[in-house]
């Protein structure tokens, strides 16, 4: 499944709202975002529009493998199911 190409970190932090994180804080232009579902998970987020193809797949990859869902799947839900 294709990444968005024009996704910017305010974007993706409102998406993972659905899975739960939050914002804990955010430190120049990094965003720290948490969650207490399926067991406390963090995860930084460059406060960049857009991000960077890589950066958002490396983002997505950790966040699916803490869900243990595949990629596909976290994008899915979380750009195609709104």
């Amino acid at each position: 499944m294709k990444l968005p190409r024009d996704l910017s970190s305010e974007d993706l932090v409102k998406a993972l709202a659905r899975f739960e994180y939050l914002v804990d804080r955010q430190t120049g232009s990094h965003i720290r975002l948490t969650t207490q579902k399926n067991g406390e998970h963090h995860v930084t987020i460059p406060a960049h529009d857009p991000l960077k193809v890589g950066t958002l797949n490396a983002i997505l990859r950790d966040i699916a493998e803490h869900f243990g869902l595949s990629r596909d799947e976290l994008i899915a839900e979380l750009f195609h199911n709104q």
